[in-house]
């Protein structure tokens, strides 16, 4: 509790009131679940229940799909996955990656509590890979 609401202090007014701007679709979804799969699935596993590595972080990274995630605005998510959560194991991402990517992840984390098993299955083929496998398959 502590902590969630350290969190929300942290959070300008101004952010949490922003709009996504960015217009649903199933491209945007597909480009924002990709991005997911590549870099926030290993803590937050593919369908943001969390992953063994998540877990044994302090805090343990949230369940995306919960409601105490998804009642934060867009403008709080994007916020943190902009700018991270200080003192947790959530970095931010903010300059990493093109403008609309973050509010992509957004739409990607609202659509978390409906994920289908087609959608985490194809999302295991653009999971981030570790050098192990990548001997294994020359041509990734």
């Amino acid at each position: 509790m502590l902590a969630r609401n350290a969190r929300h202090l942290a959070i300008p007014a101004k952010a949490r009131n922003e709009r996504n701007p960015v217009t649903p679709s199933d491209q945007s979804l597909h480009e924002a679940m990709d991005y997911f799969a590549d870099h926030c699935a290993t803590l937050h596993g593919n369908d943001g229940s969390g992953t063994l590595y998540g877990k044994g972080l302090y805090p343990k990274p949230p369940d995306l799909r919960l409601l105490e995630t998804q009642k934060l605005s867009d403008g709080e998510l994007y916020w943190i996955i902009e700018n991270g959560v200080r003192f947790t194991g959530m970095p931010g991402f903010g300059g990493v990656h093109r403008l609309h990517d973050s509010w992509k992840l957004v739409l990607f984390i609202r659509h978390l509590p409906q994920l289908t098993a087609e959608e985490r299955v194809e999302m295991e083929r653009y999971n981030r890979k570790g050098p192990w496998k990548a001997k294994e398959d020359p041509e990734e």
